[in-house]
């Protein structure tokens, strides 16, 4: 889980233009980060983009924490 998660602080920060420190497993996209529905999408698509995955749009209307989309992510990327 951890090269994942470092590649989504990554991924997090840039698109959402924060700085990575700021970025936990358990901080949540909207509450904490800032994230709006666009940036959200945007995120995600980023995220297929890298590890070369299709994430279900319903599947990503889940993703309430940084670890609900890590948890997720490794079940696909292990594939």
């Amino acid at each position: 889980m951890d090269e994942l998660f470092i590649k989504m602080k990554s991924l997090i920060a840039e698109k959402l233009e924060i700085e990575e420190d700021t970025i936990t497993l358990d901080s949540s996209f909207r509450k904490d980060l800032g994230a709006d529905s666009l940036d959200t999408y945007e995120l995600v698509y980023a995220i297929e983009e890298e590890l070369g995955i299709t994430i279900p749009d319903e599947k990503a209307n889940e993703f309430e924490t940084v670890r609900d989309a890590v948890e997720y992510l490794n079940t696909q990327v292990d594939k």
